[in-house]
């Protein structure tokens, strides 16, 4: 599958599985704390967005003060944007998931394989490109009678 069809899945099934999820829960603990639950979750998703944005934004300006690339830092910022947003919208699998983007360490983790497995080979299918452009003999031509 492509990319986009699996992402319309999941953007179709997330919906109605968030539904099923709160209306069991409504269903056990009731629908006052359920919905005190679900706020308090969007609460939390934007304390642990601002504080762990701004943890990220010192740790992007100390690397480059030092003159080091803060690739890192680069990578988790939308890990980081992309784990307050989930927080904040209402559900109990999109919390989840919006608290593991949240968490330094596997924060972390995720950022070191997309740098890993994704950036250096797409750099190194970038060298591949410029070594064969070396190859290339250029010229003009002209068909004669």
């Amino acid at each position: 599958m492509r990319i986009f069809q699996v992402l319309f899945l999941v953007v179709l099934i997330i919906p109605f599985a968030e539904i099923y999820l709160l209306l069991q829960v409504g269903g056990i603990i009731g629908a006052l704390p359920t919905i005190f639950l679900v706020v308090s979750t969007a609460v939390l998703g934007t304390w642990l967005l601002r504080q762990q944005g701004f943890a990220t934004f010192r740790r992007f300006q100390a690397s480059l003060a030092q003159g080091e690339i803060p690739a890192y830092e680069m990578i988790e910022g939308p890990i980081i944007l992309l784990g307050g947003l989930l927080l904040l919208t209402p559900g109990f699998i999109t919390d989840l998931l919006g608290v593991a983007c949240l968490i330094p360490g596997l924060r972390r983790k995720i950022a070191q394989y997309v740098l890993e497995n994704h950036l250096i080979q797409a750099a190194g299918n970038f060298q591949q490109t410029r070594t064969a452009e070396k190859n290339v003999l250029e010229g003009e031509f002209r068909k004669e009678d």
